[in-house]
C-alpha cells in the first residue's frame, strides 16, 4: 500500500528574513541545515494501521507531509497505491473567513474530489460532522473541536485508499472521538491501511499492529507496538539522566535498562496465602514484593510498577513518590517495597507487570533502574461474583 525507500528532506533556517535576501546576492551562506529526514524507510500493508511515534521535532509530520504530498523529498521515492487523505494540522486548507460549507467545496477540491462529487457527498459530510446550524457560520467561530469535526468528515469522504492522523483526534469530545476511532476500525477493516502518529502510546499500542520511532530524523526502530514504545521509553531515560544507560536483555522479551545506582535483587507476586504465584484471583488479595539495593547514597528514590494487559494497554500504575512515601539510602542498603492489594479488582485476563526505580515522579529524571515484563500473570474468577470486563467493580443491585 505506502512503500517508502531512503527519504531525505533538509531545511535552510534563517535567524531573520533579510538573510534569504542577504544570501542571494552576496552569494554568502547566511543560513543552517536542519536535516528533518535522513534516510526513512519503511512499508504499510493494505489493511495495517501503523503507527509512528518519537519527540516533537523528530521528523514525524515533515514525513506525513512528505508522503501526502505537500512536500517533496530532497532524495529517496516513496509510492502510494490509490489515494491518501487525513488529518494533519487542523485548519490546513481552510479559510476561517468562509463557512462551514463553503471550505467543504474548498478542502475537498484540495483534495481531489470534483464539484460534482463534493455534492453527492455534501450531506453525508455535513451529517458526519454534526454541527448542525453552525455548518453555515464563518470557521473563525469555531472551536478546535468543531474544526476537527469538519476536517475529519472532508479528509474521510475523500474515500481514501490510506487514511493519515497526525495528533488531531486528540482535540475534541469523547463523544466524537469515539466516532472517529470506530470509523477508522472500519476502514481498515475494509482493507483500507492508517498511519497513526500520536503522543498517546496506548492508543498506539491498541490500534497499530507495528510501529517506528525516529528520533531526530532517522528511524530507531520498527516492531510491536510495545517493543517501538519500550524503546522510546528508554532513549526518554537515557537523554534525561545524564548517565551511562546499561541496557540488559531478559527472557521472555523483558528488557531491563538504567545507570544502575540502585538495582533490583528480587520481584516476586504472592497470592493472599503468601505464595509466590502466577494465578490470581480477581477480588482477592494479592502483594508485589521488590527487593532492592543501592550501589550509591540516594536521597531522592521512587518505586513504581506498571501492570499491562495482553494487548500492552496500561491498566494500573502508581509508584511511592504520588504515594508521598519518599525513600532515601545508603551505599549497600537493602530494601524490601510491598505493594499490597487487599482486593486486587482487574478482570480475568493474562497481564504483565513492570517495574521502575527512578528519581522524582517520573523515570526522565535519573532511571535508577527499568525492568519492562518482569512476570507474567493471569486472574481468573472468582465464585462469588462473574464480571466481564477489566476493571471488578461491586455495584450493590437494588429493585424497586
Amino acid at each position: 500500500m505506502i512503500h517508502v525507500a531512503g527519504l531525505c528532506k533538509t531545511f535552510h533556517l534563517y535567524r531573520k528574513p533579510f538573510d534569504r535576501l542577504k544570501e542571494i546576492v552576496l552569494n554568502k551562506t547566511c543560513h543552517r541545515e536542519h536535516h528533518a529526514l535522513k534516510d526513512v524507510t519503511f512499508d504499510v500493508a493494505k489493511g495495517e494501521t501503523f503507527g509512528i511515534i518519537g519527540e516533537n521535532g523528530s521528523g514525524k509530520s515533515t514525513l506525513l507531509k512528505m508522503i501526502t504530498g505537500i512536500l517533496l523529498p530532497d532524495s529517496g521515492h516513496f509510492h502510494v497505491d490509490g489515494k491518501i487523505t487525513g488529518l494533519l494540522e487542523l485548519g490546513t486548507g481552510f479559510n476561517y473567513e468562509f463557512s462551514g460549507i463553503d471550505n467543504i467545496y474548498m478542502n475537498g477540491t484540495y483534495i481531489g474530489l470534483s464539484r460534482k462529487e463534493i455534492d453527492e457527498k455534501l450531506d453525508a459530510i455535513v451529517s458526519f460532522t454534526e454541527l448542525g446550524e453552525f455548518i453555515n457560520e464563518p470557521i473563525k467561530t469555531y472551536s478546535s473541536g468543531m474544526l476537527m469535526r469538519l476536517a475529519f468528515s472532508v479528509a474521510f469522504h475523500a474515500d481514501p485508499a490510506c487514511f493519515v492522523v497526525d495528533e488531531a483526534l486528540s482535540v475534541g469530545d469523547a463523544h466524537f472521538q469515539q466516532k472517529c476511532i470506530q470509523t477508522l476500525k472500519n476502514f481498515k477493516k475494509n482493507g483500507g491501511s492508517i498511519v497513526f502518529v500520536s503522543h498517546d502510546m496506548n492508543a498506539v499500542k491498541i490500534l497499530c499492529e507495528r510501529a517506528m520511532l525516529i528520533e531526530k530524523g532517522a528511524v530507531l526502530r520498527i516492531g510491536t507496538p510495545e517493543e517501538v514504545i519500550n524503546t522510546y521509553n528508554y532513549l526518554l531515560s537515557k537523554k534525561q539522566g545524564g548517565d551511562e544507560m546499561k541496557v540488559v536483555s531478559r527472557s521472555e522479551g523483558a528488557l531491563s535498562y538504567g545507570n544502575q545506582k540502585l538495582i533490583f535483587e528480587g520481584i516476586d507476586m504472592k497470592n493472599r496465602d503468601g505464595a509466590i504465584t502466577e494465578i490470581f484471583v480477581s477480588g482477592q488479595r494479592c502483594s508485589v514484593e521488590i527487593q532492592v539495593r543501592a550501589q550509591e547514597d540516594l536521597d531522592d528514590i521512587t518505586i513504581g510498577i506498571m501492570i499491562r494487559d495482553r494487548f500492552g494497554q496500561d491498566i494500573f500504575g502508581v509508584n511511592s513518590f504520588h504515594l508521598k512515601s519518599p525513600i532515601m539510602m545508603q551505599t549497600g542498603d537493602t530494601r524490601l517495597v510491598r505493594y499490597v492489594f487487599d482486593e486486587f479488582n482487574i478482570g480475568p485476563g493474562k497481564y504483565t507487570l513492570t517495574v521502575a526505580a527512578h528519581s522524582q515522579e517520573v523515570h526522565v529524571h535519573d532511571c535508577y533502574q527499568w525492568i519492562d515484563k518482569v512476570a507474567e500473570f493471569e486472574v481468573v474468577s472468582g465464585d462469588d461474583f462473574i464480571f466481564e470486563g477489566v476493571s471488578r467493580l461491586t455495584p450493590k443491585l437494588m429493585i424497586q
